[in-house]
């Protein structure tokens, strides 16, 4: 069985207050985009994991496709799956790869062995793996609220754009984007803001890490500015970076830092 676990950006990022539990409270607007990594599951007679494409820091242990797993069998019994995962979507960049590859690891198992979990199960088993794992169990925006896990299907006016996505030499750690941000509560509220036209969104809408991380990486800012000086209608980092993205209305030569990859996408916002 092969599945292709799909990536995201965040169009906007409010983190409102932390909570007691010492997450925070968040909202933004998250979008499927068409960059994928290939999943590939059988049964078979011992368990076994190998990953290839894009290089990675951890170990196949230590990979959430493998926690998906551990988590799946505390709740249900299956046999021993061969499972390849190759790597598209870049690591440590606010795309969401590893998180869609676990939630994905546990469609494909339940497909494969014919499990019949809910979806309110799936939900509750893929957010055990991280807050935003629930949103890759469906392909289309959402509207995430509390923790990352609260989720509501959210419309946009159809509209076809292209997507350029950025990726740079180098990834942001989200835990320390989160030790140093400064939440604030009292700004207008994202979905608000959504209803506006994206050629207004520049102007209204934000991610509040980038504060944060252009303070470190003042790439990522001169990033930003050149998208917005070369014609983008809307650009930002996604998540926690280090991707940023910008919204055309169609594909064209842009000027980019050195070392930077890039990726032509279409999507409908």
């Amino acid at each position: 069985m092969i599945l292709f676990p799909f990536a995201k950006i965040n169009v906007g990022l409010h983190v409102l207050n932390k909570r007691a539990d010492n997450y925070h409270n968040i909202e933004s607007l998250i979008l499927p985009i068409p960059l994928f990594d290939i999943l590939e599951i059988e049964k078979s007679k011992t368990d076994e994991f190998t990953i290839s494409g894009l290089p990675l820091a951890l170990t196949p242990d230590e990979n959430l496709v493998w926690k998906a797993i551990h988590i799946l069998r505390k709740e249900v019994s299956f046999s021993p799956v061969k499972i390849h995962l190759h790597k598209q979507i870049p690591v440590q960049a606010g795309l969401g790869g590893g998180s869609s590859d676990a939630t994905h690891t546990i469609l494909a198992i339940c497909r494969l062995f014919n499990l019949k979990l809910s979806n309110e199960k799936r939900m509750e088993l893929s957010a055990k793996i991280g807050s935003d794992c629930p949103f890759f169990l469906n392909q289309y925006a959402q509207f995430v609220s509390g923790k990352g896990d609260q989720l509501e299907k959210f419309k946009l006016n159809q509209k076809a754009l292209k997507l350029l996505v950025i990726i740079p030499d180098f990834a942001v750690s989200t835990a320390i984007a989160y030790q140093r941000i400064k939440p604030d509560n009292d700004k207008m509220p994202l979905k608000d803001l959504l209803k506006e036209p994206i050629e207004k969104w520049q102007k209204l809408i934000k991610n509040d890490f980038e504060e944060v991380v252009f303070k470190d990486y003042p790439a990522l800012k001169t990033t930003k500015e050149m998208l917005i000086k070369q014609g983008a209608i809307y650009a930002a980092l996604s998540g926690s970076g280090s991707a940023m993205y910008g919204f055309y209305s169609e594909e064209r030569k842009i000027l980019l830092p050195p070392n930077f990859n890039w990726y032509w996408l279409n999507v409908m916002i």
